[in-house]
Protein backbone atom coordinates (compact mmCIF):
# COMPACT_ATOMS: atom_id res chain seq x y z
CA UNK A 1 0.00 0.00 0.00
CA UNK A 2 1.44 2.90 -0.98
CA UNK A 3 1.74 6.09 1.53
CA UNK A 4 -1.57 8.92 1.55
CA UNK A 5 -3.20 11.65 3.45
CA UNK A 6 -7.18 11.17 3.99
CA UNK A 7 -8.68 14.13 4.77
CA UNK A 8 -12.07 15.30 3.83
CA UNK A 9 -14.13 17.77 5.78
CA UNK A 10 -17.39 17.92 4.06
CA UNK A 11 -20.67 17.22 5.92
CA UNK A 12 -22.99 15.68 4.05
CA UNK A 13 -26.52 16.11 4.82
CA UNK A 14 -28.23 12.88 3.74
CA UNK A 15 -32.17 12.14 3.30
CA UNK A 16 -35.52 13.43 2.77
CA UNK A 17 -35.93 17.45 3.53
CA UNK A 18 -32.23 17.64 4.33
CA UNK A 19 -32.49 20.91 2.32
CA UNK A 20 -34.30 22.73 5.31
CA UNK A 21 -31.01 21.69 7.10
CA UNK A 22 -29.44 24.87 5.80
CA UNK A 23 -30.55 27.10 8.02
CA UNK A 24 -28.42 25.34 10.70
CA UNK A 25 -25.12 25.64 8.74
CA UNK A 26 -24.60 29.11 7.32
CA UNK A 27 -25.34 31.84 10.07
CA UNK A 28 -28.04 34.72 9.53
CA UNK A 29 -27.48 37.68 7.55
CA UNK A 30 -24.80 35.82 5.84
CA UNK A 31 -24.50 37.26 1.82
CA UNK A 32 -25.24 34.21 0.37
CA UNK A 33 -25.02 33.89 -3.67
CA UNK A 34 -26.75 30.99 -5.68
CA UNK A 35 -25.77 29.70 -8.24
CA UNK A 36 -27.56 27.11 -10.86
CA UNK A 37 -28.18 25.58 -14.12
CA UNK A 38 -30.55 26.76 -16.49
CA UNK A 39 -33.80 26.82 -14.12
CA UNK A 40 -34.71 22.77 -13.62
CA UNK A 41 -34.56 23.99 -9.58
CA UNK A 42 -37.83 26.25 -9.87
CA UNK A 43 -40.17 23.10 -11.48
CA UNK A 44 -38.87 20.97 -9.24
CA UNK A 45 -39.36 22.72 -6.16
CA UNK A 46 -35.98 22.87 -4.95
CA UNK A 47 -35.27 26.58 -5.86
CA UNK A 48 -38.53 27.47 -3.32
CA UNK A 49 -37.02 24.74 -0.70
CA UNK A 50 -33.56 26.59 -0.89
CA UNK A 51 -35.03 29.79 -0.59
CA UNK A 52 -37.24 28.75 2.46
CA UNK A 53 -34.26 27.83 4.05
CA UNK A 54 -32.48 30.89 3.31
CA UNK A 55 -35.04 33.35 4.71
CA UNK A 56 -32.37 34.31 7.20
CA UNK A 57 -30.00 35.38 4.68
CA UNK A 58 -29.24 38.64 2.15
CA UNK A 59 -29.58 36.30 -1.18
CA UNK A 60 -27.93 36.76 -4.42
CA UNK A 61 -28.59 34.75 -7.47
CA UNK A 62 -26.45 33.55 -10.41
CA UNK A 63 -28.00 31.00 -12.69
CA UNK A 64 -26.83 30.32 -16.50
CA UNK A 65 -23.73 27.73 -15.58
CA UNK A 66 -23.49 25.53 -18.63
CA UNK A 67 -23.26 21.39 -18.59
CA UNK A 68 -19.64 22.00 -19.31
CA UNK A 69 -18.83 25.60 -16.82
CA UNK A 70 -17.32 28.41 -19.24
CA UNK A 71 -14.77 30.55 -17.81
CA UNK A 72 -16.37 33.46 -19.61
CA UNK A 73 -19.92 32.88 -17.60
CA UNK A 74 -18.37 31.61 -14.41
CA UNK A 75 -16.02 35.33 -14.12
CA UNK A 76 -19.57 37.08 -15.20
CA UNK A 77 -20.42 35.50 -11.56
CA UNK A 78 -17.09 36.08 -9.84
CA UNK A 79 -17.58 40.22 -10.82
CA UNK A 80 -21.02 39.98 -9.24
CA UNK A 81 -20.24 38.06 -6.08
CA UNK A 82 -17.04 40.68 -5.24
CA UNK A 83 -19.29 43.23 -6.59
CA UNK A 84 -21.95 42.55 -3.84
CA UNK A 85 -18.72 41.32 -1.42
CA UNK A 86 -20.92 37.38 -1.01
CA UNK A 87 -19.67 36.19 1.58
CA UNK A 88 -20.65 32.10 1.13
CA UNK A 89 -21.71 30.53 -2.40
CA UNK A 90 -24.34 27.50 -2.73
CA UNK A 91 -24.10 25.57 -5.70
CA UNK A 92 -27.82 24.09 -6.57
CA UNK A 93 -27.79 21.80 -9.36
CA UNK A 94 -25.00 19.04 -10.77
CA UNK A 95 -21.37 18.22 -10.79
CA UNK A 96 -20.99 21.30 -13.76
CA UNK A 97 -22.39 23.67 -11.32
CA UNK A 98 -20.19 22.66 -8.35
CA UNK A 99 -17.52 22.76 -9.98
CA UNK A 100 -17.79 25.89 -11.65
CA UNK A 101 -19.18 27.06 -7.91
CA UNK A 102 -15.70 25.78 -6.67
CA UNK A 103 -13.77 27.70 -9.45
CA UNK A 104 -15.95 31.32 -8.85
CA UNK A 105 -15.25 30.50 -5.04
CA UNK A 106 -11.35 30.35 -5.60
CA UNK A 107 -11.65 32.93 -8.27
CA UNK A 108 -12.98 36.01 -6.32
CA UNK A 109 -9.73 36.33 -3.85
CA UNK A 110 -7.31 35.58 -6.35
CA UNK A 111 -5.06 38.05 -7.38
CA UNK A 112 -3.59 38.06 -10.97
CA UNK A 113 -5.73 36.01 -14.21
CA UNK A 114 -8.03 33.50 -12.70
CA UNK A 115 -7.45 30.95 -15.76
CA UNK A 116 -4.01 30.65 -14.03
CA UNK A 117 -5.15 28.15 -11.64
CA UNK A 118 -6.76 25.64 -14.42
CA UNK A 119 -4.09 26.26 -17.17
CA UNK A 120 -0.96 27.41 -15.15
CA UNK A 121 -1.60 25.14 -12.10
CA UNK A 122 -1.44 28.89 -10.06
CA UNK A 123 -1.67 27.83 -6.47
CA UNK A 124 -5.11 28.73 -4.63
CA UNK A 125 -4.05 30.29 -1.45
CA UNK A 126 -7.63 30.71 -0.12
CA UNK A 127 -11.42 30.44 -1.50
CA UNK A 128 -15.13 31.81 -0.56
CA UNK A 129 -16.47 29.16 1.41
CA UNK A 130 -19.21 26.99 -0.52
CA UNK A 131 -21.82 24.55 0.04
CA UNK A 132 -23.95 22.60 -2.48
CA UNK A 133 -28.23 21.05 -2.69
CA UNK A 134 -26.50 18.06 -5.12
CA UNK A 135 -29.91 17.39 -8.15
CA UNK A 136 -27.60 15.07 -10.34
CA UNK A 137 -25.33 12.41 -9.04
CA UNK A 138 -22.39 11.91 -10.92
CA UNK A 139 -18.87 13.49 -10.55
CA UNK A 140 -18.95 13.47 -7.12
CA UNK A 141 -18.26 17.28 -6.55
CA UNK A 142 -19.98 17.44 -3.66
CA UNK A 143 -17.29 15.84 -1.31
CA UNK A 144 -14.31 16.58 -3.20
CA UNK A 145 -11.49 18.95 -4.34
CA UNK A 146 -11.62 18.87 -7.91
CA UNK A 147 -13.37 21.01 -10.43
CA UNK A 148 -12.96 20.98 -14.19
CA UNK A 149 -13.57 24.33 -16.44
CA UNK A 150 -14.25 24.88 -20.41
CA UNK A 151 -12.68 27.75 -22.88
CA UNK A 152 -15.12 26.95 -25.74
CA UNK A 153 -13.24 30.13 -27.89
CA UNK A 154 -9.78 28.50 -27.20
CA UNK A 155 -11.26 24.46 -27.20
CA UNK A 156 -9.53 23.78 -23.50
CA UNK A 157 -11.11 21.69 -21.19
CA UNK A 158 -8.97 21.44 -18.25
CA UNK A 159 -9.09 20.77 -13.93
CA UNK A 160 -7.72 21.89 -11.13
CA UNK A 161 -8.05 21.17 -7.21
CA UNK A 162 -8.26 23.06 -4.04
CA UNK A 163 -8.68 21.65 -0.65
CA UNK A 164 -9.67 25.68 -0.37
CA UNK A 165 -12.97 24.40 -2.19
CA UNK A 166 -14.32 21.40 -0.58
CA UNK A 167 -17.86 22.07 -0.13
CA UNK A 168 -18.43 22.87 4.05
CA UNK A 169 -21.78 20.90 3.38
CA UNK A 170 -23.21 19.13 0.78
CA UNK A 171 -27.45 18.38 0.75
CA UNK A 172 -27.87 15.30 -0.89
CA UNK A 173 -31.94 14.27 -0.96
CA UNK A 174 -32.91 11.57 -3.50
CA UNK A 175 -35.81 13.20 -4.21
CA UNK A 176 -34.71 16.06 -5.72
CA UNK A 177 -33.07 13.95 -8.85
CA UNK A 178 -36.61 11.82 -9.50
CA UNK A 179 -37.38 14.35 -12.68
CA UNK A 180 -34.27 13.42 -14.03
CA UNK A 181 -34.06 13.31 -17.56
CA UNK A 182 -33.32 9.19 -18.42
CA UNK A 183 -29.65 10.31 -20.43
CA UNK A 184 -28.55 12.11 -17.72
CA UNK A 185 -29.00 9.28 -14.79
CA UNK A 186 -27.18 7.13 -17.25
CA UNK A 187 -24.58 9.92 -17.52
CA UNK A 188 -24.25 9.61 -13.88
CA UNK A 189 -24.23 5.90 -13.40
CA UNK A 190 -21.29 5.39 -16.29
CA UNK A 191 -19.00 8.66 -14.84
CA UNK A 192 -18.95 7.21 -11.34
CA UNK A 193 -18.20 3.38 -13.07
CA UNK A 194 -15.27 5.13 -14.93
CA UNK A 195 -14.38 7.16 -11.05
CA UNK A 196 -13.65 3.92 -9.74
CA UNK A 197 -12.26 2.59 -12.47
CA UNK A 198 -9.91 5.31 -12.81
CA UNK A 199 -8.66 4.25 -8.63
CA UNK A 200 -9.04 0.42 -9.38
CA UNK A 201 -7.74 -0.54 -12.67
CA UNK A 202 -4.50 -0.12 -12.54
CA UNK A 203 -1.83 -2.58 -10.77
CA UNK A 204 -1.95 -4.30 -7.47
CA UNK A 205 -0.95 -2.41 -4.34
CA UNK A 206 -1.58 -4.57 -1.29
CA UNK A 207 -4.51 -2.31 -0.82
CA UNK A 208 -7.04 -5.38 -0.06
CA UNK A 209 -9.67 -2.83 1.55
CA UNK A 210 -9.77 -0.48 -1.05
CA UNK A 211 -9.83 -3.05 -3.31
CA UNK A 212 -13.06 -4.25 -1.81
CA UNK A 213 -14.63 -0.65 -0.82
CA UNK A 214 -14.26 -0.02 -5.55
CA UNK A 215 -15.82 -3.70 -6.28
CA UNK A 216 -18.65 -3.20 -4.03
CA UNK A 217 -19.00 0.41 -5.54
CA UNK A 218 -18.84 -0.95 -9.12
CA UNK A 219 -21.59 -3.97 -8.32
CA UNK A 220 -24.09 -1.71 -6.59
CA UNK A 221 -23.76 0.20 -10.33
CA UNK A 222 -23.98 -2.91 -11.73
CA UNK A 223 -27.30 -3.59 -9.40
CA UNK A 224 -28.48 -0.15 -8.79
CA UNK A 225 -28.62 1.63 -12.49
CA UNK A 226 -30.63 -0.51 -14.19
CA UNK A 227 -33.58 -0.10 -11.13
CA UNK A 228 -33.06 3.47 -10.35
CA UNK A 229 -33.34 3.86 -14.45
CA UNK A 230 -36.32 1.52 -14.68
CA UNK A 231 -38.26 3.41 -11.92
CA UNK A 232 -37.04 6.73 -11.15
CA UNK A 233 -39.39 7.35 -8.05
CA UNK A 234 -37.90 4.61 -6.58
CA UNK A 235 -36.67 6.53 -3.10
CA UNK A 236 -34.54 3.15 -2.12
CA UNK A 237 -32.92 2.51 -5.69
CA UNK A 238 -32.17 6.57 -5.86
CA UNK A 239 -30.77 6.48 -2.63
CA UNK A 240 -28.12 3.87 -3.09
CA UNK A 241 -27.17 5.63 -6.26
CA UNK A 242 -26.89 9.10 -4.90
CA UNK A 243 -24.60 7.75 -2.06
CA UNK A 244 -22.44 5.24 -4.60
CA UNK A 245 -21.72 8.36 -6.82
CA UNK A 246 -20.26 10.04 -3.86
CA UNK A 247 -18.48 7.36 -2.62
CA UNK A 248 -16.84 6.87 -5.87
CA UNK A 249 -14.97 10.12 -5.85
CA UNK A 250 -14.94 11.41 -2.26
CA UNK A 251 -10.63 10.22 -1.67
CA UNK A 252 -11.34 7.65 0.25
CA UNK A 253 -10.89 4.52 -2.50
CA UNK A 254 -7.93 6.32 -3.89
CA UNK A 255 -6.20 6.09 -0.39
CA UNK A 256 -2.46 4.27 -0.83
CA UNK A 257 -3.22 3.11 -4.57
CA UNK A 258 -1.82 3.90 -7.72
CA UNK A 259 -4.05 6.27 -9.99
CA UNK A 260 -4.76 5.98 -13.47
CA UNK A 261 -7.15 9.04 -15.12
CA UNK A 262 -6.07 8.72 -18.56
CA UNK A 263 -9.75 8.14 -19.64
CA UNK A 264 -10.58 11.14 -18.11
CA UNK A 265 -8.06 13.23 -19.86
CA UNK A 266 -8.53 11.96 -23.26
CA UNK A 267 -12.26 11.93 -22.91
CA UNK A 268 -12.09 15.81 -21.67
CA UNK A 269 -10.38 16.71 -25.41
CA UNK A 270 -13.65 15.16 -27.06
CA UNK A 271 -15.33 17.08 -24.81
CA UNK A 272 -13.70 20.17 -26.00
CA UNK A 273 -13.86 19.21 -29.75
CA UNK A 274 -17.29 17.80 -29.73
CA UNK A 275 -19.00 18.80 -27.25
CA UNK A 276 -20.08 15.42 -26.52
CA UNK A 277 -21.38 14.97 -22.89
CA UNK A 278 -18.46 13.91 -20.56
CA UNK A 279 -19.73 10.28 -19.58
CA UNK A 280 -20.30 9.39 -22.32
CA UNK A 281 -16.41 10.19 -23.56
CA UNK A 282 -15.39 8.01 -20.99
CA UNK A 283 -17.20 5.55 -22.10
CA UNK A 284 -16.17 5.51 -25.32
CA UNK A 285 -12.64 5.64 -24.57
CA UNK A 286 -12.74 3.11 -21.28
CA UNK A 287 -12.90 0.14 -22.93
CA UNK A 288 -10.52 0.39 -25.72
CA UNK A 289 -7.83 1.79 -23.14
CA UNK A 290 -8.19 -1.25 -21.43
CA UNK A 291 -7.62 -3.39 -24.33
CA UNK A 292 -4.43 -1.08 -25.42
CA UNK A 293 -3.11 -1.62 -22.00
CA UNK A 294 -4.53 -4.88 -20.92
CA UNK A 295 -0.61 -6.10 -20.26
CA UNK A 296 -0.10 -3.25 -17.68
CA UNK A 297 -3.47 -4.02 -16.24
CA UNK A 298 -3.52 -7.58 -16.83
CA UNK A 299 -3.48 -8.78 -12.78
CA UNK A 300 -6.46 -6.24 -11.83
CA UNK A 301 -8.54 -6.84 -15.02
CA UNK A 302 -8.80 -10.38 -13.77
CA UNK A 303 -9.34 -9.52 -10.32
CA UNK A 304 -12.13 -7.39 -12.20
CA UNK A 305 -13.82 -9.90 -13.75
CA UNK A 306 -13.70 -12.47 -11.34
CA UNK A 307 -14.90 -10.25 -8.11
CA UNK A 308 -17.34 -7.92 -9.97
CA UNK A 309 -18.76 -10.18 -13.60
CA UNK A 310 -17.73 -13.77 -11.59
CA UNK A 311 -15.33 -14.61 -14.62
CA UNK A 312 -13.36 -17.66 -13.70
CA UNK A 313 -13.37 -19.94 -17.31
CA UNK A 314 -11.22 -19.37 -19.82
CA UNK A 315 -7.49 -18.64 -20.10
CA UNK A 316 -5.87 -15.23 -19.38
CA UNK A 317 -6.62 -13.86 -22.25
CA UNK A 318 -10.03 -15.12 -22.67
CA UNK A 319 -11.07 -13.98 -19.10
CA UNK A 320 -9.40 -10.15 -19.64
CA UNK A 321 -11.78 -9.60 -22.96
CA UNK A 322 -14.58 -10.85 -21.08
CA UNK A 323 -14.59 -8.77 -18.25
CA UNK A 324 -13.92 -5.86 -20.89
CA UNK A 325 -16.64 -6.64 -23.22
CA UNK A 326 -19.16 -7.21 -19.95
CA UNK A 327 -18.25 -3.24 -18.99
CA UNK A 328 -19.28 -2.36 -23.02
CA UNK A 329 -22.20 -4.33 -22.58
CA UNK A 330 -23.16 -2.50 -19.40
CA UNK A 331 -22.56 0.83 -20.58
CA UNK A 332 -24.80 -0.09 -23.54
CA UNK A 333 -27.27 -1.46 -21.64
CA UNK A 334 -27.79 2.00 -20.32
CA UNK A 335 -27.78 3.48 -23.52
CA UNK A 336 -24.84 4.82 -23.50
CA UNK A 337 -22.73 3.76 -27.11
CA UNK A 338 -19.18 2.73 -26.22
CA UNK A 339 -17.73 3.26 -29.95
CA UNK A 340 -16.60 7.31 -30.54
CA UNK A 341 -18.00 5.81 -34.65
CA UNK A 342 -21.71 6.14 -33.29
CA UNK A 343 -21.16 9.98 -32.86
CA UNK A 344 -21.76 12.47 -35.86
CA UNK A 345 -19.16 14.74 -36.94
CA UNK A 346 -16.33 12.70 -35.29
CA UNK A 347 -13.60 13.23 -38.08
CA UNK A 348 -11.34 10.97 -39.27
CA UNK A 349 -8.06 12.49 -37.97
CA UNK A 350 -9.30 12.57 -34.01
CA UNK A 351 -7.27 10.10 -32.86
CA UNK A 352 -3.68 12.05 -33.82
CA UNK A 353 -5.38 15.35 -33.25
CA UNK A 354 -6.34 14.76 -30.19
CA UNK A 355 -2.39 12.38 -29.06
CA UNK A 356 -0.86 15.99 -30.41
CA UNK A 357 -3.14 18.18 -28.03
CA UNK A 358 -2.49 16.23 -24.83
CA UNK A 359 1.35 16.49 -25.67
CA UNK A 360 1.23 19.91 -26.16
CA UNK A 361 -0.26 20.24 -23.02
CA UNK A 362 2.27 18.24 -21.23
CA UNK A 363 -0.05 15.32 -20.69
CA UNK A 364 2.78 12.44 -22.97
CA UNK A 365 2.88 10.21 -20.15
CA UNK A 366 -0.75 9.33 -19.17
CA UNK A 367 -1.75 6.13 -16.72
CA UNK A 368 -0.44 5.21 -13.45
CA UNK A 369 2.90 3.99 -14.95
CA UNK A 370 3.05 7.27 -17.50
CA UNK A 371 2.74 4.34 -20.35
CA UNK A 372 -0.14 5.97 -22.45
CA UNK A 373 1.98 7.90 -24.85
CA UNK A 374 0.69 9.92 -28.08
CA UNK A 375 0.61 6.45 -29.96
CA UNK A 376 -1.39 4.43 -27.43
CA UNK A 377 -4.04 7.33 -27.45
CA UNK A 378 -4.09 7.23 -31.06
CA UNK A 379 -4.57 3.36 -31.02
CA UNK A 380 -7.01 3.83 -28.56
CA UNK A 381 -9.52 6.42 -30.27
CA UNK A 382 -8.57 4.67 -33.82
CA UNK A 383 -10.52 1.17 -31.84
CA UNK A 384 -13.37 3.70 -31.31
CA UNK A 385 -13.80 4.67 -34.29
CA UNK A 386 -13.83 1.44 -35.96
CA UNK A 387 -17.17 0.12 -36.69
Amino acid sequence: MLNFEFWNPTKILFGKGQIASISREIPAGTRVLVTYGGGSIRSNGVYDQVMAALKHCAVLEFGGIQPNPEYRTLMEAVRLARAEKAEFLLAVGGGSVLDGTKFIAAAIPFEGEPWDIVEKGAEVKSAVPLGSVLTLPATGSEANPYAVISRSERGEKLAFSSRHVYPKFSVLDPETTFTLPPRQVANGIVDAYVHVMEQYLTFPAHAELNDRFAESILSTLIETGPKTLADPKDYDARATFVWTATMALNGLIGCGVPQDWATHMIGHELTALYGIDHARTLAVVAPHLYRVMKRDKAAKLLQYGERVWGIREGTEEERIEAAIRRTEEFFESLGVPTRLARYEGVKPETPKLVAERLEKRGMAKLGERGAVGPAAVEEILARSLAA
